[in-house]
């Protein structure tokens, strides 16, 4: 049973934290091209991974996860105040490149589909 509550409790902090970002002011990952990828949320709800990933490639993640950084929190706070958990997780950004790695995985299946 516990591992279902994690699992929920993830996927409403995913859902959050991408409204969040959508929210957010700063040029730098307002542009619609930072995601939220995978989080690793600890069983005890204290720690959250938060991979982010950009369709502008690695170096658009790692500059949107030092800008995330900055924000934790401003983050922190909006997650307290839309979810009701007894306590809310510190989060811990890495950069990814699974999006950046995918197109170019979908491009190479679009090339070879041309001929």
């Amino acid at each position: 049973m516990a591992g279902f509550k994690l699992n929920r409790t993830s996927e409403d902090i995913r859902r959050e934290l991408m409204d969040i970002l959508r929210s957010m002011k700063d040029p730098r990952i307002s542009g619609g091209m930072i995601s939220v990828v995978r989080i690793e949320l600890t069983n005890d709800l204290s720690h959250c991974k938060v991979y982010i990933s950009s369709l502008e490639g690695m170096e658009k993640a790692k500059e949107a996860v030092k800008v995330l950084t900055k924000a934790g929190g401003f983050i922190r706070h909006e997650m307290m105040m839309r979810l009701e958990l007894r306590k809310v997780p510190e989060f811990h950004f890495i950069p990814d490149d699974s999006i950046e790695y995918s197109a170019g995985i979908q491009k190479i299946l679009r090339e070879i589909g041309e001929e």
